[in-house]
């Protein structure tokens, strides 16, 4: 099995680069934006016709959710244009496009875990730039898939736990918002649940077959933002106190959406996974950081 990840020195490419090696059967190709410009329709059809890759991973996306509301055209492009590119050329080449996706295009104020039959209402700009390229890679071909995730972050690059590492090595007390509920989700999890379901489509085509449409995953439990970041501090035995405050004495931009827990019984029944709590997936991922 030939592999195609875009987005390679994101989080999750670089998380995706240390799983590669563990499938030896596989071939993989890493490529960022220096080598292949998702922007540029023509380049995608050259290095996709060049390499034939048999599954196409998708993790390059505009992410700065608040930024995302003054550069709606570049949200845009990267969120829904270069899905559109990709999934041109994999038309020509038969590959099937694992595309990464996020939380944020729920929202639409139910308390109960989404499951992915769940309507969707995607707020603001980059929830609905990247329900924009959701649904122009299913209109390509259904049998594409879109794996939806929530409060990514690990031990590399800019996401949560990287903020709240440097913050409480240097203040005494932070405030973060307890009124907003989801669960983190490691990149090395997500990483190694593709890499699972990629060793089960290499052995056995009829699952390829099968796998297809949306999928939720995150890790497992429920928590705050406060409770995220409390247990960031405790688990890299920093002193920095962090206060609970609502998101209203915090204003962005963007609005964050309040309930954002996703049920992951498809995933885990269709593949047989066993997903880790989110606090066991943070200290584990803390503590790797830390012998480094």
């Amino acid at each position: 099995m030939r592999i195609l990840v875009t987005g390679a020195h994101g989080q999750l490419g670089l998380a995706l680069q240390q799983v590669a090696p563990q499938y030896k059967s596989m071939e993989w190709h890493f490529h960022g934006r220096e080598d292949l410009d998702l922007l540029d329709g023509e380049m995608v059809d050259r290095m996709v016709r060049f390499l034939q890759p048999d599954i196409i991973i998708n993790t390059a996306a505009y992410t700065a959710v608040d930024k995302a509301e003054e550069e709606e055209q570049e949200a845009y492009a990267l969120n829904r244009d270069a899905v559109v590119y990709l999934a041109r050329a994999a038309q020509q080449t038969g590959a099937q496009i694992l595309h990464i996706s996020t939380d944020y295009v729920y929202d639409n104020g139910q308390t109960t875990p989404y499951q992915e039959t769940d309507q969707v209402k995607p707020g603001g700009v980059y929830a609905r730039s990247k329900h924009a390229g959701e649904v122009a890679l299913l209109d390509a071909d259904p049998g594409h898939v879109i794996i939806r995730t929530s409060w990514l972050y690990g031990p590399v690059r800019h996401n949560f736990l990287q903020t709240m590492l440097r913050l409480g090595a240097d203040r005494a007390q932070i405030d973060v918002v307890f009124d907003q509920a989801g669960t983190p989700t490691c990149t090395t999890d997500l990483a190694e649940c593709i890499g699972q379901i990629l060793k089960q489509m290499d052995l056995d085509p009829g699952v390829r077959e099968a796998f297809r449409g949306v999928y939720n995953f995150s890790n497992e439990g429920v928590c705050s933002w406060y409770d995220f970041a409390v247990a960031i501090m405790r688990f890299s035995q920093l002193p920095c106190r962090v206060r609970p405050i609502r998101s209203a004495a915090f204003p962005t931009p963007a609005r964050r959406p309040s309930f954002s827990v996703m049920d992951k019984s498809k995933i885990k029944d269709q593949f047989g996974l066993k997903i880790a709590h989110w606090r066991d997936a943070l200290e584990r991922c803390i503590g790797g950081m830390e012998k480094r």
